[in-house]
């Protein structure tokens, strides 16, 4: 059973989400939150799986909410709702922590095939379209060089193998497309990722997209 919170200040919109997610087996709604204050207390008191954040609420917003839930390191995720993919807010949300972001008016089974996702720890949006919100706002990445930073300590204990492969990551590759190009199974793959992120420290693949991008791996196209 995945746990969910649901932050928004539409009471319309609280509903639409609490009636889509009740309708699943899998799936159990805590409570709602109509800013980003009730947001931390509520996931201090409640500890679902994941929060379901808007970016834009009165008072304390979603983004900053999305900082201090991460950085308590509890196993709570924060998906980022947004308006639209390239909501100037969502590059803030992901580097406050959060484990991806949905569009409002994304189909139901995208929302819930996006939440089933980020609580089994993969990413929620395409590596794609995480690409293109990063590319849209590179002037916020690291320019000081042109080179990949090989003093960043998160990158010192990777193997060449596994900085190949966080670098395919941040250009937005899947297993399968890293597979086939590195000759490697698919099975390979996932497990190279999930040393890389544990090395990294990041929470998920869109993290390590975000330290890619960081330390200069991968530069805006």
């Amino acid at each position: 059973m995945t746990t969910v919170l649901i932050a928004d200040d539409q009471p319309l919109q609280r509903f639409g989400f609490r009636m889509l997610l009740e309708s699943q087996d899998d799936m159990a709604v805590l409570g709602e939150a109509a800013n980003g204050s009730e947001a931390i207390r509520m996931t201090a008191e409640l500890r679902p799986d994941i929060v379901l954040m808007d970016i834009r609420m009165p008072g304390l917003d979603g983004i900053e909410a999305t900082r201090r839930i991460t950085t308590t390191g509890d196993r709570t995720r924060v998906l980022i709702l947004t308006t639209f993919d390239l909501d100037e807010y969502a590059y803030a949300g992901l580097r406050a922590g959060a484990s991806g972001f949905l569009i409002k008016d994304a189909l139901p089974e995208e929302l819930l095939s996006g939440i089933r996702a980020v609580a089994s720890g993969d990413a929620v949006v395409a590596p794609a379209l995480t690409r293109r919100l990063l590319d849209a706002y590179a002037q916020l990445l690291p320019t000081s060089s042109a080179d990949p930073d090989a003093t960043d300590p998160r990158l010192a204990s990777l193997t060449d193998r596994e900085r190949e492969i966080l670098t395919a990551i941040g250009r937005g590759w899947t297993n399968a497309e890293i597979a086939d190009r590195f000759h490697l199974a698919e099975s390979t793959v996932k497990t190279h990722v999930g040393r890389i992120l544990a090395k990294t420290g990041s929470r998920d693949r869109i993290q390590a997209v975000i330290l890619a991008y960081d330390t200069r791996l991968v530069h805006p196209s």
